[in-house]
C-alpha cells in the first residue's frame, strides 16, 4: 500500500548527501584513483553505481509504502483456537485499546503521536524517511540500512585511495573546490559510517530476536494468558534466529536484497513460541 508523500527536510538533507557522495565519489575519487575510463575505474564506477540505485530503490519504497493501517473492522477474537495469546494492558488486563483512534490493538501494534493513528508491528517513527517504520516497510528499511552502510564504506574506501597517488600529477586539481569537496566528503563519510553500522548491528539484533525498538525498550505488552506460575518471561515472538530472519526478511535467500516482502502476512497475527510448541507436541 502506498502513501501519499509530503516535503520533508530531513528527507531533503538525505537527497542531497546521497547525491554528493555519489557523484564525488564516481567523479573524484575513483577517476582520480583509477582514472574513470581505464578497466578498475569502470569496475569500481558500474559497481558502486550498483550499490548506489540499491540504496535509492530501498530508500524509496520505505518512504512510500504504508507501515501497516489497522482495519476499521479489526476485532480481537478471544475465543479463536487458533490464536490463543492475546496482548493485554499491563495494568488491569484488559485487551489493548487505542482511546485515540477509538479502536482494539492488533498484537505488536501502536500508536504513533507523529502519524497520528495505530501502526501494525512498529517499531518507531523514523524522520529520515519522514514515515513509520512498521509491518510494512520494516524489511526494506532494514535493506536500506545494509545497502547505505556498503555505499558509505566503499566511498571511504575510494576517498583514501584516492589520497595515495602522486599529488605532483595534478596539483591544480587537489587545491580548492577539490580540496574542500575531500573535506566535506570525509566529514560527511566518517561519521555516517560510524553511525548507520551501529544502527545496523542494532537491527541485525533486533531481527535475530524477533524484537521491534519498543519491544525491546519498553518491554514486550503481550501478556502470556497461560503463563500462570511465576515462570521466567521470554519474548514470545522469539522462534529462533535464522527463523526469525526468515519471519523478517522472506524464505528466499535470493529476494533478501531486494527491496520486496510479499511473505509478510496480514500483520494482525504473529506466529509465536507457544504455537511451535503446540506443533511440536503433536
Amino acid at each position: 500500500m502506498k502513501r501519499a508523500f509530503s516535503f520533508s527536510p530531513p528527507v531533503a538533507v538525505v537527497v542531497l548527501a546521497i547525491c554528493f557522495i555519489y557523484f564525488s565519489t564516481i567523479f573524484i575519487f575513483i577517476d582520480r584513483w583509477f582514472g574513470l575510463m581505464s578497466s578498475p575505474g569502470i569496475m569500481n564506477a558500474v559497481v558502486f553505481t550498483a550499490v548506489a540505485l540499491m540504496c535509492i530503490a530501498n530508500y524509496v519504497v520505505a518512504i512510500f509504502t504504508d507501515p501497516g493501517r489497522v482495519p476499521s473492522t479489526y476485532m480481537p477474537d478471544i475465543e479463536d483456537s487458533e490464536n490463543p495469546i492475546h496482548e493485554i494492558k499491563r495494568k488491569g488486563g484488559d485487551l489493548r485499546y487505542c482511546q485515540k483512534c477509538s479502536q482494539y490493538k492488533p498484537p505488536r501494534a501502536h500508536h504513533c503521536r507523529v502519524c497520528k493513528r495505530c501502526i501494525l508491528r512498529m517499531d518507531h517513527h523514523c524522520i529520515w524517511i519522514n514515515n513509520c517504520v512498521g509491518h510494512e516497510n520494516y524489511k526494506v528499511f532494514f535493506v536500506f540500512v545494509v545497502y547505505a552502510v556498503v555505499s558509505c564504506i566503499y566511498s571511504l574506501v575510494l576517498l583514501v585511495g584516492s589520497l595515495t597517488i602522486d599529488p605532483s600529477k595534478d596539483e591544480q586539481q587537489i587545491g580548492g573546490p577539490f580540496r574542500t569537496v575531500y573535506v566535506v566528503a570525509g566529514l560527511l563519510l566518517i561519521p555516517l559510517s560510524m553511525a548507520l553500522s551501529v544502527l545496523l548491528g542494532w537491527h541485525v539484533y533486533l531481527i535475530l530476536h524477533n524484537k521491534t525498538t519498543i519491544e525491546y525498550h519498553e518491554g514486550v505488552r503481550a501478556m502470556w494468558l497461560a503463563e500462570k506460575g511465576g515462570n521466567v518471561y521470554s519474548h514470545p515472538y522469539d522462534l529462533g534466529a535464522f527463523e526469525n530472519l526468515t519471519t523478517i526478511l522472506g524464505p528466499n535467500i535470493l529476494n533478501w536484497i531486494c527491496p520486496m516482502s510479499r511473505h509478510k502476512g496480514s500483520g494482525l497475527r504473529f506466529q509465536t513460541a507457544y504455537d511451535k510448541s503446540i506443533s511440536a507436541s503433536k
